[in-house]
């Protein structure tokens, strides 16, 4: 339990800063910007699934959780937000590293998440234009709706105050959400897992992308570990990697009120991760 409790608060000291700084750059475009330089931000999004993809492959879970609220203040398109998600690397780069696996299958995999979100975010944007093209679109300032929804009286506190209560309310939350998760997972253990993947070239990505779903950066552990003991293949890898957005699954439906459009958002997640790990095994694509 002791050790359940520690990879708990480590797990979220290490978002604190990216949720303090995405807070503050949201509170500083709700309170110093006017409607026109918060439009612009809006329209800009042309690039956002590049720069997103490119973000989200660091090892870090803490661009995911940034990326949900900077989606949830839409500031960011669903695109750029899926592109992070997908592109999201958690602790597979520091376990690869770790075990001398060659930089050249390391770079491989990296590139295919990265292309894999690109294509995928910038369809996602396409498509959503496509569909709203004679609708007016994020009319609401959303910032500061999720502003009003906590009542947190944000322009009485000022940015840096109001950042800070933004980042100590949701660090709280992923506290308790991280620490029932990992409760859960050292209870079924990583052998269950294993067995309901083991030589199974179609479902293999079924249900890595469902593990990878899990808000939580042991998804990417167990799911890079059984890849490197052969216990997986290169699409269940794929498949779960791709979903696995850290805490940022379920920071967006802490940020994100809008239950029905969060569902989707998953449910859109899943089903890339599934199709591009079950092409990967079609292909017979190798590292």
């Amino acid at each position: 339990m002791l050790e359940i409790i520690e990879d708990t608060l480590i797990d979220t000291i290490k978002l604190i800063p990216f949720l303090f700084i995405t807070y503050l750059i949201m509170e500083y475009i709700e309170h110093k910007m006017g409607e026109k330089s918060k439009n612009t931000i809006k329209k800009s999004g042309k690039f956002g699934p590049l720069i997103g993809s490119i973000l989200g492959i660091f090892p870090q879970c803490g661009f995911s959780v940034s990326a949900t609220n900077l989606y949830a203040g839409r500031v960011i398109t669903l695109g750029t937000l899926i592109a992070v998600y997908l592109s999201t690397s958690d602790e597979m780069l520091p376990i690869f590293i770790s075990e001398a696996v060659s930089p050249i299958v390391i770079l491989k995999i990296l590139g295919i998440k990265l292309i894999i979100g690109i294509i995928a975010g910038i369809l996602i944007d396409l498509l959503v234009r496509l569909i709203n093209k004679n609708r007016e679109i994020n009319k609401d300032n959303e910032i500061g709706h999720m502003c009003e929804e906590e009542h947190c009286h944000c322009d009485k506190r000022g940015v840096l105050k109001s950042a800070i209560f933004h980042t100590i309310n949701i660090s709280l939350f992923i506290v308790l959400i991280t620490f029932v998760i990992n409760i859960v997972v050292y209870f079924i253990g990583e052998d269950f897992i294993a067995s309901l993947l083991l030589n199974k070239p179609i479902i293999g990505p079924i249900i890595s992308s469902l593990i990878g779903l899990i808000p939580n950066c042991a998804s990417s552990v167990i799911i890079t570990n059984m890849y490197l003991e052969n216990i997986i293949s290169l699409g269940s890898l794929m498949s779960g990697l791709l979903t696995g957005a850290g805490v940022g699954i379920a920071v967006l439906f802490k940020a994100n009120d809008k239950l029905k459009e969060n569902l989707k958002i998953v449910f859109l997640l899943y089903i890339i991760g599934v199709v591009s790990g079950i092409l990967i095994e079609f292909l017979g694509i190798v590292i």
